[in-house]
């Protein structure tokens, strides 16, 4: 069934990789991609993803409202099954047992299913957010409760006493649910961190940090040095900071983690950045661009050299909105090569080239190198040093297209930091094509979300609304909460943006004394939006709200 709708996608046209999949024969076409990422082989957004797999296999399309409350069925299951499955059995409105999907399903394991749950299995699609979030609150956040304290912290740093100590079933075990919990609940950050008498651990889900039950601290010593043994680290070194990396597998999801310790007033603290590999592309047209800022990325995209800069600060979106631009870009008849520190989206048809640093393996040495890999278009995951970002531009002069990041307050920035590092100006105003900077925003939930008209109370008590232009009788949008989004009103984050076209105007204000904000202040008359401006737009759109503008953009 599996390659039947493989076949399904490409008769309708809608595989990314449409002609190397034609071109296979008959037997090789589903491939190594019986475990692939569905959605990213083909160019269809989630939501339309589960139409064609509905329509496939001639079954209802279900929403999350039908998977809420009691209905769940598999208690029979377990959920590492489940999930790794994308597998949701559930009692529809009827009291039918029916099984929801979000991929596509062999005959052996709807087959196992049915045999464990003893009947037939009607089918119904979901999308793998609504399954995987349905999955999530099935599980209580109490696993990792407190554990009977088996593992007793080692009174010595003896080598043998932590690694006994880091092998131990309780410490193992809480570790694993921590790695869990972080997972499902969609964070990027996992802190864990000792304070007298506690552990405390968080998880930075959208942006922000959320406390959740932490293992006893009898078992901190043993967390640690878990995490340094996984991550290649001195476990009898606590006294400086160490940097290491390891990647673990957690219900079918292959995640990579950098590990920072450093030494506290009580002890270790560790946090661990979580890495989906593989995770789904979003398109261009989904992260958030407003219609001119979009029409003027799509063009720039197009020129045969030049550079495409994205700034903002670490955790603002920046590796996203290049991978959408290089998922335009993937053509067969380009070669597209880019050096990244981590390879976050894996991108069939894209050489990718992840640093190493230890063995010389570094940004401007891969970029050395590429020049001689006759590539059409380069990117540079960042412009860390002036090596680096003087090879970029010369790059951008010779016949290649080239994007890359900086980490600058605003878009104008950029020009300004590269002058700094050393790279003339005359030459930036001829590489430079566009410059693109942003933020994320928290997104409302789409489930919870509560609509208000703006009353004269609203605009006396907070000025804002009246200062940034809302009058009354405009409809806002306020967070509720509800068990989807894990009861904060926000689920998931968008983009917002400042984008920045280097016309004739702005190219002869580029100089070696160039400011930013006269950079700035040229683009806004010939139409460029601000990050906060752009951040309103989304406010009256009801994406977001006005405070996650003021949080994240800080200049209004």
């Amino acid at each position: 069934m599996q390659s039947d709708f493989l076949e399904y996608l490409a008769s309708k046209g809608i595989l990314r990789d449409q002609q190397a999949f034609e071109g296979r024969p008959q037997t090789q076409r589903l491939d190594a991609n019986e475990d692939a990422d569905w959605l990213s082989l083909t160019k269809l957004t989630p939501t339309a993803f589960a139409a064609e797999l509905a329509a496939f296999y001639a079954c209802p399309r279900v929403q999350r409202a039908d998977l809420v409350g009691d209905r769940f069925a598999g208690s029979t299951l377990s959920l590492r099954f489940l999930k790794e499955g994308h597998l949701f059995p559930y009692a529809d409105a009827q009291g039918q047992l029916t099984l929801a999907i979000a991929t596509p399903i062999d005959a052996e394991t709807l087959r196992a299913v049915e045999v464990a749950l003893r009947q037939k299995m009607p089918l119904a699609v979901a999308t793998n957010d609504d399954l995987d979030a349905a999955l999530a609150t099935t599980q209580s956040a109490s696993a990792i409760a407190s554990e009977p304290s088996e593992a007793v912290a080692a009174s010595s740093d003896d080598l043998d006493d932590l690694r006994d100590l880091a092998r131990g079933a309780p410490v193992v075990r809480a570790l694993d649910d921590l790695m869990r919990l972080a997972v499902d609940q969609r964070a990027t950050d996992l802190h864990i961190e000792p304070f007298a008498g506690a552990l405390q651990v968080r998880l930075r889900i959208d942006g922000l940090l959320k406390a959740v039950p932490a293992p006893p601290m009898s078992m901190a010593k043993g967390l640690l040095s878990r995490l340094k043994i996984m991550a290649g680290l001195n476990i009898t070194e606590r006294r400086l900071p160490q940097d290491g990396r390891t990647h673990i597998n957690v219900a079918g999801a292959e995640i990579d983690l950098r590990v920072a310790t450093i030494p506290t007033a009580h002890g270790e603290s560790a946090v661990i950045r979580l890495l989906r590999k593989g995770s789904g592309l979003v398109a261009l047209n989904q992260i958030g661009l407003s219609a001119r800022d979009d029409r003027i990325l799509r063009s720039a995209l197009q020129l045969p050299f030049g550079m495409i800069i994205v700034t903002g600060p670490t955790g603002s979106g920046k590796t996203t909105t290049l991978a959408a631009s290089l998922a335009e870009l993937n053509e067969p008849t380009r070669k597209v090569l880019t050096v990244e520190d981590p390879i976050e989206y894996q991108i069939p048809g894209i050489n990718q080239v992840q640093i190493h640093p230890t063995i010389g393996l570094t940004f401007a040495a891969a970029l050395r190198s590429f020049l001689r890999q006759d590539p059409d278009v380069i990117m540079v995951g960042e412009m860390r040093d002036a090596e680096t970002a003087h090879m970029g531009v010369h790059a951008a002069l010779t016949g290649h297209l080239v994007l890359t990041t900086l980490h600058t307050n605003t878009a104008a920035g950029a020009i300004t930091r590269l002058i700094d590092m050393g790279v003339e100006s005359f030459l930036l105003a001829s590489s430079v094509k566009v410059l693109i900077g942003q933020r994320l925003v928290r997104t409302l939930c789409r489930d919870c979300k509560q609509s208000h008209e703006l009353t004269l109370q609203d605009l006396a008590q907070d000025t804002r609304y009246e200062a940034l232009g809302f009058s009354k009788g405009d409809i806002v949008y306020h967070p509720k909460g509800c068990e989807w989004c894990g009861f904060t009103g926000f689920r998931g984050r968008q983009g917002v943006f400042e984008l920045l076209e280097v016309s004739t105007a702005i190219r002869e204000a580029i100089g070696p004394k160039t400011d930013s904000a006269e950079l700035e202040a040229v683009a806004r008359r010939e139409g460029m939006t601000t990050m906060a401006e752009d951040g309103i737009a989304k406010c009256r759109a009801g994406h977001t709200t006005i405070d996650e503008v003021f949080r994240v953009t800080m200049s209004l």
